[in-house]
């Protein structure tokens, strides 16, 4: 099977591109990064920068890939220099806002219309992007965090409009979302404090149950989101 990883030198990402190397089902690993390109080298794995919210560099990758089985995004940015978690509405600013759509839902959409070729004839295909459980409307229970919010509620909507579309167009694709719970990784070092250490897991134990749900996947579980404790979350 051939795989992309996008995000591939995250926490999560590389973590996943690891454990993919080590499968004797899977042939090839295309994984991109951004900013710092991982020393992880192997036989198997091709590394390519990418931005993913250029479509001009997303198509130009695609061009290049014929065909693949699975294409897992784990690019996401919760804050940044130029984004900060709200907690409040005084806290919201119109440029930060955009910015998170840009980069926590716009990549999904990107990907899928230009993957879509690729993917259409794969026997066991999946198409997956990492969510976050605060991306669920029913189940916010706290508020804040607004532009993290929509913008992961806005990539859901996505993943559930690509899976709606591809049961008519791709009926062995399986869309998901999937929360990896906290994980200690940049993304969320700054608001671990109030997390419990046994409920804090490592990018190696995020990889590999993301891997445990890949392979239980099946077209007939397609616009679903899952989470690591293998619970179905609504939207």
């Amino acid at each position: 099977m051939k795989v992309l990883v996008t995000g591939g030198s995250g926490g999560i990402g590389l973590a996943l591109v690891k454990q993919l190397l080590e499968q004797e089902t899977i042939t090839s690993v295309t994984a991109t990064w951004y900013s710092n390109m991982p020393a992880l080298q192997h036989p198997k794995l091709n590394w390519q920068q990418l931005d993913l919210s250029d479509e001009t560099e997303i198509a130009a990758l695609m061009a290049n890939i014929h065909q693949l089985d699975w294409l897992i995004n784990c690019a996401g940015v919760l804050h940044s220099p130029q984004l900060k978690p709200e907690k409040s509405l005084s806290q919201c600013q119109a440029a930060s806002f955009m910015l998170s759509m840009q980069l926590n839902a716009l990549p999904s959409l990107l990907l899928a219309k230009h993957a879509a070729k690729a993917l259409k004839h794969s026997q066991s295909g999946v198409f997956l992007s990492i969510s976050a459980k605060l991306a669920s409307i029913s189940d916010n229970r706290i508020g804040g965090w607004h532009s993290y919010r929509c913008a992961k509620a806005a990539l859901n909507m996505a993943l559930k409009n690509i899976a709606i579309e591809w049961q008519r167009t791709h009926p062995k694709v399986c869309v998901a979302a999937w929360h990896p719970g906290t994980t200690d990784t940049a993304l969320s070092k700054p608001f671990q404090a109030n997390v419990a250490k046994h409920k804090l897991l490592t990018s190696e134990r995020s990889a590999t149950l993301l891997l445990k749900r890949i392979y239980q996947l099946s077209p007939e579980q397609s616009g679903k989101f899952w989470s690591w404790d293998d619970q179905v979350l609504s939207w």
